[in-house]
């Protein structure tokens, strides 16, 4: 990953179209490494997660190109590189597993991300008729050994409606999004065995997966 780390720390500091342009050469090569990489792991997670044996690199990894019609940060490009490995791909809500690669904001995350409104409640629903089993993955041994819990954010204030509020793992059925996510270190990231660890990440990661998925396809 040294050449997509060192693209992206100088494309921080030029985020402009007249540097990007003139260092096109550098983006395509860290692009290329960055769909070697993805090419490489996808076939290890399909070991333990078939769903994707099927997808390319190409299909999982984003656009480097910000779209910046309707927001006030004007800066071209993103300051990432990002692929969603799922069955189809970026385009798919999930459930997959994301790899996220920036200087000093990498990480790993799988589940359920910005998921439609149905898609949703058929969540909320499967966390709600299956909690115990639900809280049994969260601490699971290898489970917690690399995530946390969920991520929090635009987490609801509110108990959504059609649960009742007096359900006592409510605060479950908050979350608009169903992810966790773990943290990533430069060393990690350029050590020789970064697409072992992270094929162990996304492993612990398959229960929760596979509980979404099946509250996704009801």
């Amino acid at each position: 990953m040294k050449k997509v780390i060192s693209f992206l720390e100088d494309l921080q500091l030029n985020n402009n179209r007249d540097w990007f342009q003139k260092n096109k050469m550098r983006y395509d090569e860290a692009k290329q490494e960055m769909e070697a990489f993805v090419n490489a792991v996808i076939p290890e997670i399909a070991l333990f997660d078939d769903s994707v044996r099927f997808v390319t690199a190409k299909e999982c990894l984003f656009r480097i190109f910000r779209d910046v019609r309707f927001s006030k940060d004007k800066a071209p490009y993103k300051i990432n590189m990002g692929a969603w490995i799922t069955r189809s791909g970026r385009k798919s809500c999930g459930p997959g597993y994301y790899v996220h690669i920036q200087p000093e904001g990498s990480f790993l995350s799988g589940g359920v991300y910005m998921p439609d409104p149905d898609t949703l409640k058929n969540i909320r629903k499967e966390v709600y008729y299956n909690v115990e089993e639900f809280k049994a993955i969260m601490n699971g041994k290898s489970f917690k050994k690399y995530f946390t819990g969920l991520d929090d954010m635009d987490r609801a204030k509110l108990a959504p409606r059609d649960f009742p509020k007096d359900f006592p793992d409510v605060e479950l059925l908050k979350n608009r999004h169903f992810t966790s996510s773990h943290p990533l270190t430069e060393k990690v990231i350029q050590s020789p065995g970064f697409p072992e660890y992270v094929i162990r990440v996304f492993q612990a990661m398959l229960p929760l997966n596979a509980f979404l998925g099946r509250g996704i396809s009801g």
